[in-house]
């Protein structure tokens, strides 16, 4: 029986390595390969969508036009901190922009342009999911699409209200820098129409600053007309009442009793009172009449704070949609969709993929990596390593062979036995061709079929050859001799001539069937003229009662699919066997997508001990 420490030793090498639990290289590499399929179509799903995305979208026009705002800031602000002039320069830009996006602007612009009743406008309210879809049915049945008219739909708005919720939508206005320069973009179908509504949007702001100050001088104008009817109307009265006191006084030497008479009156107001009231009210009117004179003369020379220095003009390409962005926005967009799916199918993958997953998840060491094989027929089951000696298969075969040479030091004979956690035509195809390899190196083989699918029986039930032929080692076969001294099963062992080994097929059942451990424990101590003998054992998916004669061979080597082989069963699977104390040869990898060199379990202090126990 072979060396249990190999496998020990393996599980101590893949379970100590620090590095095995990083993501290198390699393994984003076979995410990649594994995946890429998917992850394509799904750029392509992407990139289609984008398609879609511009197909059912319209054409938009984007026109700019440029103000620029002189600000007015008082004397002694500009005496003052640096933070606070920038502070004050903010707010009133900010008001500007508030005043610009307002709706009396989008008023003003609607009723200069009659934006309402304009069909184009009316359309620039962007497309919805309705519009898209019948605008995909166009498209599939080759028919024009007619849109509906805005005014078909009734949604409670005013035709004015729906026009400033559409001038709202499409008007942009932004801040260039720090500067006091304003941009103004404005959205349309109709390239004209928006460099119309742009430059109107410009032109309504500037006027409506004039409006503004000429609607301010006029009020204040009457208020001091108000104001100087009110002060001259004071004044004369104040000086007809300073006339009349000076008319009536009396000048004469004033009596005794009189000027006691008038000490006692202190409250009564003398003629200086009055001349300084009167002078006080005149120029009051004088002040307020100077101030009239002027608000009069400036009012012809009012000007705006802001004047318009980019006019806008027809644009003649497209801003929206962007065609090129657009679709590498799609294409990104399905990358990472298809790198999401891909990565959540792989956390969800519990089959081995990998060799790295054989010593991290199983403890097991992996005995070699083989391709896509020619056994998809019934004749290379048997034959594949005869007829294409130098295929990767065979390469892969010859190397896994060789892993188990290593442990075999001076053995008499070798019984290997093979087996699978699932059923399938690899395991038998492995079997067979491993039993084909050491015949053809001249060594006595005897290939026997345990598997319940007996594929190997119904493969080479052609090839074999009749009772009484004779074996590998050039002596009659048990069958011609007689079973009296021998087991009952030598006697259907037949020679395979094309692959060179004897076989024993499938066929007893019962009380007499080999896979139970006590007929064959009597059969190989019967076989000493065989060198190796290969078993084909049954899947572990068949019961682990199916694996009662493992204990009995030297060594057992797990065959496993990639992208098929659970990494649940193949765990419940070693540890059957370790719980029969079977022993492990390792994992062949079936299926792999390369065939690297000889994997040999290497640790601290080179390898491990391979002698036979």
């Amino acid at each position: 029986m072979l060396e249990r420490q190999w496998a020990a030793a393996a599980r101590t090498e893949w379970r100590g390595g620090g590095s095995a639990e990083f993501v290198n290289l390699s393994d984003i590499l076979s995410f990649f390969r594994r995946y890429i399929v998917s992850i394509l179509m799904c750029a392509l799903v992407g990139v289609a969508g984008a398609s879609l995305y511009l197909a059912t979208s319209d054409r938009i026009f984007t026109a700019r036009t440029q103000i620029l705002i002189e600000p007015k800031l008082p004397q002694f602000m500009q005496q003052q901190m640096v933070e606070v002039h920038l502070s004050l320069d903010t707010a009133q830009i900010e008001s500007q922009l508030a005043l610009l996006r307002s709706q009396k602007i989008a008023m003003m612009v609607i009723d200069q342009l009659d934006l309402a009743h304009n069909p184009v406008f009316a359309d620039s309210g962007g497309s919805r999911l309705g519009q898209r879809l019948g605008k995909l049915r166009a498209l599939a049945t080759g028919t024009p699409y007619v849109a509906p008219r805005a005014e078909d739909v009734d949604d409670g708005l005013t035709p004015q209200q729906k026009a400033a919720e559409i001038f709202a939508a499409n008007l942009d206005v932004q801040r260039v820098g720090v500067s006091y320069a304003i941009d103004i973009h404005f959205r349309s179908q109709d390239p004209a129409l928006a460099a119309r509504i742009a430059n109107a949007t410009a032109d309504a702001f500037v006027r409506e600053q004039m409006e503004n100050r000429a609607a301010s001088a006029r009020e204040g104008v009457a208020w001091l007309e108000k104001r100087i009817d009110e002060a001259g109307a004071q004044m004369n009265k104040a000086t007809q009442v300073a006339q009349e006191f000076r008319a009536t006084y009396d000048y004469r030497v004033d009596r005794p009793d009189e000027a006691a008479e008038a000490g006692s009156r202190t409250d009564a107001p003398t003629l200086e009172q009055l001349e300084v009231t009167a002078e006080t009210y005149r120029k009051m009117y004088e002040s307020l009449l100077a101030a009239y004179t002027s608000a009069v003369n400036q009012q012809p020379f009012l000007i705006a704070n802001s004047r318009v220095i980019t006019p806008a003009v027809q644009p003649t390409v497209q801003s929206h949609p962007r065609k090129r962005l657009t679709l590498i926005f799609g294409a990104f967009a399905g990358l990472m969709l298809g790198v999401g799916a891909a990565f959540v199918r792989h956390s969800l993958d519990r089959t081995l993929r990998t060799p790295r997953q054989i010593g991290e998840e199983l403890g097991l060491v992996c005995m070699g990596e083989l391709p896509h094989g020619g056994f998809r027929k019934a004749a290379g089951l048997c034959d594949e390593v005869i007829r294409h000696p130098h295929s990767p298969f065979s390469t892969g075969l010859r190397g896994a062979r060789a892993v188990i040479s290593l442990a075999d030091s001076g053995r008499t004979r070798l019984c290997i036995g093979v087996t699978s956690a699932l059923p399938g035509r690899v395991k038998s195809a492995v079997a067979g061709n491993l039993a084909a390899l050491y015949a053809a190196s001249g060594v006595p083989t005897l290939l026997i079929d345990l598997d319940t699918q007996a594929a190997l029986t119904r493969a080479l039930q052609d090839q074999l050859s009749p009772a009484g032929s004779l074996s590998p080692a050039g002596q009659p076969s048990s069958a011609g001799k007689g079973s009296e001294a021998g087991h009952p099963a030598e006697a259907a062992i037949r020679s395979a001539a094309l692959a060179g080994f004897d076989f024993l097929p499938n066929g007893a059942r019962g009380t007499q069937s080999l896979a139970l451990r006590s007929n064959m424990q009597a059969l190989l101590d019967t076989l000493d003229r065989y060198k190796v003998i290969v078993v084909d054992l049954p899947a572990y998916e068949h019961g682990a009662d199916a694996l009662l004669v493992c204990p009995l061979l030297d060594g057992v080597m797990v065959v496993a699919e990639r992208g098929r082989a659970p990494l649940d069963t193949l765990a419940d699977l070693a540890r059957t066997l370790r719980i029969a104390n079977a022993p492990i040869l390792g994992v062949l990898l079936a299926h792999a997508r390369r065939v690297p060199g000889l994997r040999l379990p290497r640790r601290r202090g080179g390898h491990p001990p391979l002698r036979p126990a």
